[in-house]
């Protein structure tokens, strides 16, 4: 149990009806799982707000309200705090519940729009095989030490975001590695966590549904680093356009990373191929399993934080030498025939031109390229087209599918997708709604030494289609019907 007065600490308290001078179980901010003796947080969200369900925690057993606005009628046996954001509050109140568990260990947050999941996991791998205690927060799993947890989105809520670092704190976990989202930063999941270190990958076109403008999304993304403590350190992108000014009113002290520009941390690609990259960082030769330009980012931008973190230069290339890809990202399979399969979760524009680009750079070009591409229902729209268009410039033969349509018509959504390809690309374009039969057809075509691209799901392993999951493995499907075709 805690206590309301001390879990309020730091929070900005409009008005009190009853007393926090109370002890709680638990805070919970959907009513549907208060018990007795809970604190309920209304929280008002994008589609649901909480305060049309305070009567309901009441009933469930709520003892406390926070809330921004009180309801008409109050219960003389509750106390209510009101405050100016509950968002905000609810992440004062998960760090205090569980005593601030990001101050114990050392959280470092990775953000940007490509390259989170991939930068967390390898650091959160590098880690592992050098004997240090560290957990992991991700869209694909989060991680204490050896034991996964499933997750459900890329930055947990606050309260399981702050419950999961107390535990990797009980466990002795020295490290945390956190993608870090711009739902996140700009719902204030993130913003009471004590970070010892933030990264920029790269910032493009995306979730442009719930930030509205480009700018915005910028300016979420920014608010990050803003935040960041002066005894923290940030990392930012020197080749990005946006990443000094990710940068431009930290507090924390400043690095920068890059394969163009000058920077602290520089690579050079030397080789790239289907067999990985051959890099040199920092006037050090490095080999590593990981394939395509994008992924030379990642590995430099792994090394500059691990090598800030920790030092041992050294010891940290040789570690990152036997790191594999990780799931659903570039993920690479070859049939015995020699038709070659890559999954990938690329879903925005600039992640599908960074795949394919990479393909186009180590392709013979005496093989057909085949790439699958869907757009996800319920999400920004505007980049349908140029989607569309990007997967027409690279690709040989181009099948819009249907991805996670959520509550939308796949059909339209592929209509729409449509309008991005030009005369020229209808010929080697066609629509197959069904993702299965899109897989088929192209494994069906695919001849020895073609490359088909499926790019989208990544490392899901299902697709929602009104609002049920379907069991939907790409990867898995992708090696079976290969193997079906060889017979």
């Amino acid at each position: 149990m805690k206590n309301v007065r001390d879990i309020l600490y730091g929070s900005s308290i409009k008005e009190v009806v009853g007393t926090t001078a109370v002890d709680i179980n638990a805070l919970v901010f959907d009513s549907r799982a208060v018990m007795p003796n809970d604190l309920f947080v209304a929280i008002k969200g994008a589609v649901v707000d909480g305060h049309d369900f305070i009567d309901k925690a009441i009933a469930n057993g709520a003892s406390v309200i926070v809330c921004e606005e009180k309801p008409k009628e109050l219960n003389g046996k509750v106390n209510y705090v009101v405050v100016d954001d509950a968002h905000k509050t609810l992440s004062v109140l998960a760090n205090n519940f569980y005593d601030q568990p990001s101050k114990k260990l050392k959280l470092v947050g990775v953000t940007g729009t490509n390259g989170k999941t991939t930068t967390t996991t390898l650091l959160y791998n590098l880690f592992m095989k050098m004997g240090i205690p560290v957990g992991l927060i991700s869209t694909v799993v989060n991680r204490i030490n050896d034991v996964a947890i499933p997750t459900e989105r890329t930055t947990p809520d606050a309260v399981s975001l702050n419950k999961l670092l107390a535990e990797m704190v009980e466990a002795g976990c020295e490290y945390c590695f956190m993608e870090v989202s711009s739902h996140a930063i700009h719902q204030n999941r993130t913003g009471s966590l004590h970070f010892a270190a933030g990264a920029f990958t790269n910032i493009t076109h995306e979730h442009l549904d719930y930030h509205k403008t480009f700018k915005e999304y910028i300016h979420v993304k920014k608010k990050f680093f803003d935040q960041l403590p002066a005894d923290a350190f940030a990392i930012t992108n020197a080749d990005d356009k946006n990443g000094e000014v990710m940068l431009q009113n930290t507090k924390a002290s400043k690095t920068t990373y890059g394969l163009k520009n000058v920077a602290e941390y520089k690579a050079k690609v030397l080789e790239n191929n289907f067999s990985g990259l051959v890099l040199s960082i920092n006037g050090t030769e490095l080999y590593t399993q990981l394939i395509g330009d994008f992924n030379a980012y990642n590995i430099l931008l792994v090394y500059a934080i691990a090598d800030r973190l920790v030092g041992e230069p050294l010891e940290i290339l040789r570690v990152i030498s036997e790191l594999k890809s990780v799931e659903g990202r570039f993920e690479y399979y070859k049939s015995d025939t020699g038709v070659i399969g890559i999954v990938d979760y690329a879903h925005t524009p600039d992640a599908l031109e960074n795949v394919l680009k990479t393909i186009k750079n180590i392709r013979t070009g005496n093989e057909t390229v085949f790439s699958l591409v869907g757009c996800g229902g319920d999400r920004d729209k505007t980049k349908r087209p140029t989607m569309a268009a990007i997967g027409c410039e690279y690709s040989d033969k181009l099948i819009l599918t249907s991805d996670n349509p959520r509550t939308e018509d796949p059909e339209k959504i592929i209509e729409e997708m449509m309008t991005g390809v030009g005369g020229e690309h209808f010929k080697k374009t066609i629509s197959i709604t069904n993702r299965k039969e899109a897989i088929k057809t192209a494994c069906s075509m695919a001849e020895p030494g073609d490359i088909i691209l499926i790019a989208g799901k990544g490392h899901e392993t299902y697709q929602e289609i009104n609002g049920v999951k379907h069991d939907f493995d790409d990867l898995e499907i992708l090696k079976d019907l290969l193997i079906k075709f060889e017979k």
